[in-house]
């Protein structure tokens, strides 16, 4: 993995073209003090959903709605994103730019709430990508979570894997990132690879 760095997911953010519902995300996002994924994050996650032929997603971490957004251009037009935070208020943004940009209320499910109990009263086997981008010292949770919500063919992708790299990080995000890294690599029901864009893409298929 030597040889990516910033460098790298500066072009993928420069490849990437946002349009003014992303940007007035974006703005939100910095008013509240919300890290958004990154311009190439947002692309790769549309692209992703776009080769799932995503009808069904969940996203952890809401935020003002700049993943969301990404991940619903490139979902079928009759899929739905049922995205979480504990924020409320978040969420509320979040919708004001999701119809900005031109989608139905119908198209995403706003769930407010700690992830943990929320996901718990998801179904079964019913989702095509699960995106997380919550906190990281609960990811093991949120894969075994991810693991039983996905289809067979279905992807789990985790925002900020790249802190993984960072042997001279001990901070908790760094441990539990590095855990997480290490987990997906080796679990036999995952194929997976960790995309060098923003702080760290990590997507897993669920074999």
């Amino acid at each position: 993995m030597a040889g990516y760095g910033q460098s790298d997911a500066g072009l993928a953010d420069a490849y990437a073209l946002e349009d003014e519902p992303l940007l007035r995300a974006r703005a939100q996002s910095e008013f509240a003090g919300v890290r958004p994924v990154s311009p190439g994050s947002g692309a790769a996650l549309r692209l992703l959903a776009a080769a799932l032929d995503a009808k069904a997603v969940v996203e952890i971490g809401t935020g003002a709605g700049v993943s969301g957004i990404c991940l619903l251009r490139g979902m079928r037009p009759d899929g739905v994103l049922t995205t979480v935070d504990i924020q409320p208020g978040l969420q509320r943004q979040a919708r004001e730019v999701f119809a900005a940009a031109g989608f139905p209320a119908g198209r995403a499910r706003c769930i407010p709430g700690p992830a943990l109990d929320v996901l718990p009263r998801l179904a079964d086997g019913q989702y095509d990508l699960v995106f997380c981008d919550g906190d990281p010292a609960e990811s093991p949770e949120y894969l075994a979570e991810s693991l039983r919500l996905l289809r067979p063919g279905g992807m789990v992708c985790f925002e900020g894997a790249l802190s993984a790299l960072d042997r001279d990080s001990y901070d908790d995000r760094a441990h539990a990132a590095r855990e997480l890294v290490s987990t997906v690599r080796e679990h036999p029901g995952l194929l997976s690879a960790l995309l060098p864009i923003g702080d760290g893409l990590l997507c897993a298929l669920r074999r």
